[in-house]
């Protein structure tokens, strides 16, 4: 499922879609964590680059803002 690049700064994973996660993330400013500025990022490219991986990056993240999220709850 991983693609080929030789573009490390605009590679086709991102290029392909119609709006790159990192426009969507920067037009959205402030509105986005660290943590869930990668969320967007993994999953809008699991199908193109790293498949379940990706998932499970997102995934990863996500859990992590939501423990962040509780701990600062309490």
């Amino acid at each position: 499922m991983a693609t080929i690049n030789n573009n490390p700064i605009e590679p086709k994973h991102y290029t392909e879609m119609k709006l790159s996660p990192v426009d969507y993330i920067m037009a959205n400013e402030g509105d986005f964590t660290w943590c869930i500025s990668n969320v967007i990022k993994y999953v809008s490219r699991y199908k193109r680059k790293n498949g379940i991986e990706d998932l499970m990056k997102a995934k990863w993240y996500l859990e992590r803002q939501i423990e962040e999220l509780s701990e600062n709850k309490s």
